[in-house]
């Protein structure tokens, strides 16, 4: 009784304390603003002030309704003096204007809950003046067309992995045909021989493996009979076909000896108890009979008569054509690889690169050799240009001063490069208003344009904006499309002009090429990247 008055007392002690701590655990809630603008970041600190013996678990799935959680940190500890402080940070937005309340968290503390305070946010509208800035209304859906040029990406690649599998099916189909054909065109005793030398690498094993086993060795001398000796072998039985070589050696056509004879016939008889009787021979037998068969083979052909000129003419030819059929063979199989080859690597490129880039590297796309060329950076004119272009710019003779012209390429098949100079007489030094400066800059984009109508273009959509290059010297740009003609053919062309109105010269950068090109706007962006002023020489 004594020790179980210990154990309640060192239990309720832990109890109290427990309660103890609970109760002093404090929860301290703050946000950076109660009043802010649709779409702006609030920041919300819950912090827990408690004993170092407590645990203090924060909700795993806070509930901040109306308000979105975007970022939410771990908990941060803290040690002070004697306590230690659990600090947790929440950031939170609302996209409708109002007064909202950002709910109550729950804190278990030592098993115990507490809750955060509610805090009042207001969420103000953000005014417009629509003086400074004139409100439009919202454009009407437009119709898209519906672009399958995914789907049929993937239907291409998917064609050609079936056709690369259907290819490779049908040449493994014909190499098996042709070899087994050129099996067949091996002179009887060769293909024999060949046959018999393959089996000693065989094993068998169970009963099963020796009745295959002694199938293709009886099938190879039989064969060999027949087609050599002109014996009927293959249709005999194996008392038959022993019959038929006493009878050819009585009448002297087939010389074989009667020891031969009788091994034969102990293999002939082997066979026939492996196959029809499912036995198994002893250790050794197999290897015995594959060798005395091949003794037969052998005899057999040292006992056939000499072959006549004649048939010695015909086996030549019958060995060259046979040569013949093998180099064209293997000049075949070399093709054959090599094909597959080229599909494989062709199925590869596609499915890393797409369809179009592969093609138009292959077959040498004009603006697709440009982009992927070795490109000229060169320094032209006075202010002097530095740029990158696919080809070198060449001066133009024709120009007369006060113009200089470095242009390359063609706008009707690939990329027309043109920079532009001229020189014009400094204006008097004055402060300009805004109305005069847009005035000058309205003045040298007409100008512009007028330059493109002079060259033939039509029907121009043109855009303005400005333009830094890479020395950071600001410029205008202008962008659009065009129609161009030549030889009774228009073509819609897409054009950029990035204008420098420097104080004693104009400087145009003038790139045109079809609006319909696949890497006319790379090579546009590429020029335009290494587009530099050079202030320093």
């Amino acid at each position: 009784m004594k020790n179980l008055s210990h154990l309640f007392f060192v239990v309720l002690i832990f109890l109290s304390g427990s309660a103890l701590a609970q109760l002093g655990a404090e929860v301290t809630t703050a946000v950076d603003s109660t009043q802010v603008k649709i779409g702006e970041q609030i920041n919300l600190t819950l912090q827990v002030k408690t004993d170092s013996l407590s645990m203090v678990e924060f909700s795993p799935e806070p509930l901040f309704l109306p308000f979105e959680i975007i970022e939410e940190s771990p908990i941060d500890t803290l040690r002070a003096q004697q306590h230690y402080l659990y600090t947790k940070r929440y950031a939170l937005i609302q996209f409708d204007s109002g007064a909202y309340w950002i709910p109550p968290q729950k804190i278990v503390v030592d098993g115990f809950s507490k809750f955060s305070d509610s805090i009042e946010i207001e969420v103000a509208t953000v005014k417009v003046d629509t003086i400074q800035q004139p409100l439009f209304d919202i454009k009407p859906i437009q119709t898209v067309e519906r672009s399958y040029n995914q789907l049929i990406k993937n239907i291409l690649l998917l064609f050609v992995f079936c056709l690369l599998l259907a290819i490779l099916f049908v040449l493994n189909r014909q190499y098996k045909k042709k070899k087994a054909a050129l099996l067949e065109e091996i002179p009887p005793f060769d293909r024999a021989i060949q046959e018999l030398k393959a089996l000693e690498n065989e094993l068998p094993k169970g009963q099963q493996e020796y009745k295959q086993y002694y199938s293709k060795l009886t099938d190879v001398v039989r064969r060999y009979l027949e087609e050599e000796a002109d014996i009927d072998a293959l249709e005999s039985t194996s008392d038959e076909l022993l019959d038929k070589l006493e009878l050819r050696k009585d009448a002297g056509t087939l010389d074989l000896s009667l020891e031969t004879l009788n091994n034969l016939k102990k293999v002939l008889q082997n066979a026939d108890l492996v196959k029809f009787a499912r036995s198994a021979p002893a250790i050794g037998i197999a290897t015995t009979d594959r060798t005395i068969v091949e003794q037969v083979v052998i005899e057999t052909k040292e006992a056939l008569p000499a072959p006549t000129e004649e048939e010695l003419a015909a086996t030549a030819a019958f060995q060259r054509e046979l040569e013949r059929k093998r180099r064209k063979q293997k000049i075949q199989l070399i093709g054959i690889s090599v094909l597959g080859l080229l599909v494989s690597v062709a199925v590869i490129a596609i499915a890393i690169y797409g369809f179009n880039p592969v093609k138009d590297t292959i077959f040498r796309y004009p603006t697709k050799v440009l982009l992927d060329g070795s490109w000229v950076r060169s320094q032209y004119g006075t202010p002097p240009i530095q740029i990158e272009t696919p080809k070198v710019l060449v001066r133009d003779v024709t120009a007369t001063s006060p113009v200089t012209i470095y242009a390359a390429g063609d706008p009707f098949k690939d990329v027309y490069t043109q920079l532009f100079f001229e020189k014009r007489t400094p204006a008097e030094k004055k402060e300009k208003t805004e109305e005069e400066q847009e005035q000058e800059a309205r003045a040298i984009m007409d100008s512009a344009v007028a330059r493109y109508e002079a060259m033939g273009a039509t029907n121009l959509l043109v855009q303005n904006d400005t333009f830094s290059s890479v020395d950071g010297t600001q410029a205008f740009q202008l962008f659009g499309s065009m129609d161009l003609s030549q030889e009774d053919e228009n073509i819609r062309c897409r054009f950029v002009s990035v204008i420098f109105p420097f104080e004693a010269t104009t400087v145009e950068l003038k790139i045109i090429y079809p609006k319909d090109d696949r890497y006319g706007l790379l090579i546009e962006e590429k020029i335009l990247a290494s587009l530099e002023i050079i202030k320093e020489l």
